[in-house]
C-alpha cells in the first residue's frame, strides 16, 4: 500500500483525484490540501509515498513548493492545466505531469510509474541492507540485520534493536512493504519477526532474545507454511 496527499487549492480538481485514488487498490489517500503550507507542515510530520501537486496556485506556484522543500524518496506528480510548465516540472525531478482535466488512463499511468520508481527505492535499500525511518524529527538508519523484532501500536511501530528501540509514526503494513518479504514475516497483527532472530517455535508463540512473542491465529497457517519452506 502506497500512501499519497494530494495539494490543489481547486477543490473540483481534488474531488477528481479522489475518486481516481479510490479506484486502485494499492493507494491509500491520507489527506488532501487546498492550502500548500498547512501540507507543507503535514508532510514534514508524516512523509508520504506520493505527492499529487497542482502548479498554479495563489500563494506559492508547485514547483517553486517543491524546490524549497523536496519530501525525501517521494514520488511527485504534477497536476496543472497549464502545459507550459511541463519542462520545468521535470527539472525538479517530478515523476509525471498531469493534464487537466485528467482522464483516469492517463493517471493510471503516471501511478504506475511512481509505483516504478518507489520499487526501485526500495529496491536500493534492501540490497544495501538498511532502511532510514523518521524518528524525533530526523532519519535514522536502521541495519536490518539487528532488528530483533518490530511491534505496532496504533499509527506507529516500535523497532527493537539489541540495545535500543526506535519508534517512528508508520504502520506495520507500510513497513512490511520496505522489508524483504523472505527475511520478515507477519506473525500477529501487532508483530512482525525477522526469522533469523527466532529462537524456538511452538504453537502459539516464538521466542526472540528472551521476548515471547504470540503467533495470531489469522496469521499461524501462513507462518508455518513460511517456516516449513525453511526446513531442510
Amino acid at each position: 500500500m502506497y500512501t499519497c496527499i494530494a495539494i490543489d487549492d481547486e477543490p473540483l480538481a481534488l474531488e477528481v483525484i479522489k475518486k481516481y485514488i479510490a479506484k486502485i487498490y494499492f493507494l491509500e489517500l491520507k489527506a488532501v490540501y487546498t492550502d500548500p503550507f498547512e501540507a507543507k507542515k503535514a508532510l514534514e510530520a508524516n512523509p508520504v509515498d506520493i505527492l499529487f501537486l497542482d502548479i498554479q496556485m495563489p500563494d506559492i506556484n508547485g514547483i517553486d513548493f517543491l524546490r524549497t522543500f523536496q519530501p525525501k524518496n517521494t514520488a511527485v506528480i504534477f497536476t496543472t492545466a497549464y502545459g507550459e510548465y511541463a519542462v520545468d516540472g521535470f527539472n525538479v525531478d517530478a515523476i509525471d505531469y498531469l493534464l487537466k482535466p485528467i482522464e483516469y488512463d492517463r493517471f493510471l499511468k503516471a501511478i504506475y510509474k511512481a509505483k516504478e520508481y518507489l520499487e526501485y527505492i526500495s529496491n536500493q535499500e534492501l540490497h544495501q541492507g538498511y532502511i532510514f525511518v523518521k524518528s524525533d524529527y530526523q532519519m535514522v538508519k536502521v541495519n536490518l540485520k539487528d532488528i530483533l523484532y518490530i511491534e505496532g501500536l496504533d499509527d506507529y511501530i516500535k523497532i527493537y534493536l539489541p540495545q535500543k528501540s526506535i519508534l517512528t509514526l508508520m504502520t506495520l503494513k507500510t513497513i512490511m512493504q520496505k522489508l524483504p518479504s523472505k527475511e520478515f514475516l507477519r506473525v500477529h497483527r501487532s508483530y512482525i519477526v525477522p526469522v533469523s532472530k527466532i529462537e524456538n517455535v511452538s504453537k502459539s508463540k516464538v521466542r526472540i532474545a528472551d521476548k515471547e512473542i504470540p503467533i495470531g491465529v489469522s496469521y499461524s497457517e501462513s507462518f508455518f507454511a513460511a517456516m516449513e519452506g525453511r526446513m531442510s
